[in-house]
């Protein structure tokens, strides 16, 4: 049987949203929703929260879940997924990393993902993404668009919209052309998270502040699942304010 560790990374000196993970929403913290909301996933083998702060390790503690404390230093999520693993007791074939800052995640997303690495033997890495339905979603760089093919393996992902459409008018995009944006949870098979965190960044990469396309670059696959859940991540303490996810807030308990 298939073995998925997920993992919560959750970094406390953000520099946009300090103690991110801590905030507040309608009585429980942002990390403490997070959990509880992948808790409910019929596919994970253990869910535990990876952080750089005694804060945050504390807090979810306190609150019954599981947490255990990384470095400080760690660049990315996916460099904090494996020393998480490397700490952690048991053997497990895959890692998932779920965003410490999408309260709003639903359990069926996470058995999505998992879907994809138990239905095709041997995937190296595994990520969600929804198709888009709006032209401000579209043409937002801080969406992430992705191009895949006929195998469901990612092609490129890139901050403008792909492809661009040839003597097609921007504003008929979306009628001419299902585009796709990406839901930021990555599965990685274990042996694979510990060669790509020892990669140096690639060009691409950096172009688009992407850590995805070193992996791609490198020659690693990413298998793609698509969901039709919308995924809502928060950045800055603004984003609380957007309409959907006001609209969103006021129907948790």
């Amino acid at each position: 049987m298939t073995s998925i560790l997920g993992i919560i990374p959750a970094r406390y000196a953000s520099t946009r949203f300090p103690a991110k993970a801590l905030h507040e929403i309608k009585g429980k913290s942002m990390i403490q929703r997070v959990y509880e909301q992948a808790a409910q996933s019929n596919s994970l083998s253990k869910l535990i929260v990876a952080t750089d702060h005694k804060k945050i390790y504390d807090h979810v503690i306190d609150f019954g879940g599981q947490a255990i404390m990384t470095s400080t230093k760690h660049p990315s999520g996916t460099d904090r997924c494996f020393e998480a693993l490397q700490k952690i007791e048991g053997s497990f074939d895959y890692v998932m990393n779920i965003q410490g800052d999408e309260p709003f995640i639903q359990p069926e997303q996470i058995d999505t993902l998992a879907k994809v690495l138990l239905d095709r033997k041997g995937v190296e890495l595994a990520t969600l993404i929804k198709k888009i339905e709006d032209e401000e979603t579209l043409f937002d760089p801080n969406e992430v668009k992705v191009v895949f093919d006929a195998e469901m393996e990612a092609i490129y992902f890139s901050r403008h919209p792909i492809p661009y459409l040839h003597q097609v008018p921007q504003e008929e995009w979306l009628q001419k052309f299902d585009y796709y944006k990406h839901i930021g949870m990555y599965a990685y098979r274990s042996d694979v998270l510990e060669k790509i965190t020892q990669l140096e960044p690639s060009n691409l990469e950096q172009a688009e502040g992407l850590e995805q396309l070193r992996w791609l670059e490198n020659g690693f696959n990413i298998r793609i699942a698509i969901t039709d859940i919308e995924s809502y991540c928060i950045d800055i303490p603004e984003d609380l304010e957007h309409p959907a996810i006001k609209d969103f807030i006021k129907g948790l308990k």
